[in-house]
């Protein structure tokens, strides 16, 4: 697909914003999402091809997290995540529909290795809004302060902190891996 621009592009970029919070929050389908965006752009692409570049927004899992958080199950250790996502991708990330697994093999197995997945849309809030850090705080029965959270956005990290959780940001230019490991070993977790 060829990339396209034009004035529509900029000038809608805080309603784009808007549209792809209201699908990350499972308010619009993913149908509406890609049809909102066309539209906004003035047409420049059409909604088939706005899903494309959605579906193709995830690529592949991060290196040698997978080791890491088998090693992390091994011992005991509780893992989550918190996700700003929608349903397109969480169908492909988490392998799942409404909670079911999908037939075949996991596109993105490290997911599955999670314990507990949360994901925006399905709960109605997105970081760094404060109310879906009560809402995982609820449904773990877990205190702030036993919450140890990575994040690579700085925005998402500043709310967590300001709910009480112990933050630390991943840099997403440099392998991950390595980054959650040294915070581990920070707190004598790893």
């Amino acid at each position: 697909m060829d990339v396209r621009t034009n004035d529509a592009w900029e000038r809608n970029r805080l309603a784009r914003r808007e549209i792809t919070r209201q699908y990350g929050i499972g308010r619009i389908d993913c149908d509406s999402y890609a049809r909102k965006i066309s539209e906004l752009m003035d047409g420049l692409y059409h909604p088939e091809e706005i899903t494309r570049v959605h579906d193709a927004w995830t690529i592949e899992d991060y290196p040698d997290v997978a080791d890491l958080l088998t090693r992390l199950n091994a011992a005991g250790m509780p893992t989550a995540c918190l996700s700003n996502t929608n349903h397109g991708h969480w169908v492909r990330l988490a392998h799942e529909v409404d909670g079911r697994t999908r037939p075949g093999e996991p596109e993105f197995p490290v997911v599955r290795l999670i314990q507990h997945r949360f994901a925006s849309h399905l709960m109605g809030f997105a970081k760094p809004d404060p109310a879906i850090y009560s809402a995982f705080e609820s449904a773990m029965n877990v205190q702030p302060g036993e919450i140890l959270f990575f994040d690579d956005l700085e925005e998402n990290i500043a709310a967590a902190h300001q709910v009480g959780w112990i933050a630390r940001q991943i840099d997403f230019r440099i392998e991950t891996a390595p980054q959650i490991e040294s915070h581990l070993q920070e707190f004598n977790l790893a």
